[in-house]
């Protein structure tokens, strides 16, 4: 009797109530070792997904069958699932990043596991073995996009094959192992359309918001974590007529226009060395040089800010960029703080001054306490004949109570205020509603 043999003996005697699952275990890690010991792995990992399942699935039944073990079938179909998932896939993970209608993924350290479910935290019904498991995940995602992560640097952001937005922490920083949060993206972008489905705007918004961006209009788009910043960008991006140079700049890559002629950049950070970082305000300086016509950004959070305002303010009309604040008032504070991170060394009212001329509009997202995401204020920032500079208000949601079930009462209004863009928005042809402004 081999030794693997007199293991799986042992563990159905001793474990006779949890023995199937234990048994199992016992399998994928047998199996896995075996295939990265006999298995040409360059030539295994090359093939297409089908063809690797295959291929592997023709494997275990070889091994399965040199060393006589036979199981019942829907135990050799997990037995197949997780060595695929553990061998070239996430493990545990793979089934939850299968499902379309998980948004978010969050692992406190190898036993806790939380999803967002339709807009609902819940505890999923999967673990990892320990927290080395958790790490080997990590290093999977990190590894193919030239990330790290050890001890020195112990955050990384990355992302999956299919744009999903991930953030990983290891100790010493984390105190519970291994901290991971996957926030996912569908296969199909978002369109305008499934925000109305979703109830996040009106059709009134809508139409104004895809005008604002036709016209060459400058948006800051803010909001808090979660709020669906980056899915609007996204969405908005998609309303830029066809024929114009689009230039993306991100810190972790996840948007994608279904437009022609885009130039996608990416921050890098340093190496192991501590050399060769590209931060998003060397990509912002750089695309300037590019010939663009429209510069959108995932996100300000620092000193690019500055060169940002300087794009906006120097013919690239246009421009879209988010921010994380909870009110537009605070979105134009923390501009403003950033530019200072520039080291500009100018007065208060000079740097607002400076803000008002660059920004045309501001679109503020919230994430309700029910899970939904809104659309919660449409706002144009302009500077009156006196000087003082104003942030009017033209949409937003009212909200009005909440019903038993938890669900936000509310809705969608114009606020009567008549746009001063509206004047651009003609010059460029758009005709909007006669009544799209009038109060409800």
């Amino acid at each position: 009797m081999s030794l693997f043999e007199r293991r799986t003996t042992r563990l159905k005697n001793e474990h006779r109530v949890n023995y199937e699952n234990q048994y199992i275990s016992e399998l994928v890690d047998h199996y896995k070792t075996r295939i990265l010991r006999e298995a040409n792995l360059e030539l295994l990992t090359s093939l297409p997904q089908g063809e690797m399942r295959l291929r592997i699935e023709q494997l275990i039944s070889q091994f399965m069958s040199e060393e006589k073990v036979i199981i019942p079938r829907l135990d050799k179909e997990e037995l197949l699932t997780r060595i695929i998932d553990e061998s070239v896939g996430y493990g545990p993970l793979e089934p939850l990043l299968d499902d379309p209608t998980i948004t978010e993924i969050l692992i406190n350290g190898h036993k806790e596991i939380y999803i967002e479910k339709l807009g609902k935290l819940q505890l999923a019904p999967v673990i990892f073995k320990d927290d080395n498991h958790v790490r080997h995940v990590i290093d999977r995602i990190v590894a193919p996009i030239g990330r790290r992560i050890d001890e020195s640097s112990p955050m990384v952001d990355a992302r999956l094959p299919d744009g999903s937005r991930v953030n990983a922490v290891i100790p010493p920083i984390s105190l519970i192992g291994p901290v991971v949060s996957i926030r996912k993206f569908r296969k199909e972008p978002f369109q305008m359309t499934d925000l109305l489905n979703f109830d996040s705007l009106n059709n009134e918004m809508s139409i104004f918001l895809d005008a604002v961006v036709r016209a060459k209009l400058n948006i800051l788009i803010s909001g808090g974590t979660g709020s669906g910043k980056t899915t609007l960008l996204n969405v908005l991006g998609n309303s830029i007529p066809n024929g114009e140079r689009i230039v993306t700049i991100e810190d972790s890559a996840e948007l994608r226009l279904d437009k022609q002629n885009v130039v996608g950049l990416e921050a890098r950070p340093p190496n192991v060395e501590g050399t060769g970082e590209i931060t998003i305000r060397h990509l912002v300086k750089n695309s300037l040089r590019m010939r663009p016509d429209r510069i959108i950004v995932g996100e300000v959070r620092g000193a690019e800010a500055f060169d940002m305002l300087q794009a906006m303010n120097t013919g690239h009309e246009g421009s879209i960029t988010t921010v994380h604040a909870n009110t537009p008032f605070d979105a134009l504070r923390r501009v403003e703080g950033m530019v200072v991170m520039a080291g500009m060394d100018l007065p208060t009212h000079i740097i607002r001054e400076y803000i008002v001329g660059a920004l045309d509009i501001i679109v503020q997202g919230e994430r309700l306490t029910d899970g939904t995401r809104k659309i919660t204020s449409i706002c144009e920032i302009h500077r009156e004949d006196s000087g003082e500079i104003v942030i009017k208000e033209i949409f937003k949601f009212k909200r009005i109570g909440m019903k038993k079930s938890g669900e936000v009462e509310g809705y969608f209004t114009p606020t009567g205020v008549i746009p001063r863009c509206i004047e651009r928005i003609n010059m460029f042809g758009i005709s909007l509603p006669n009544n799209l402004f009038e109060s409800k």
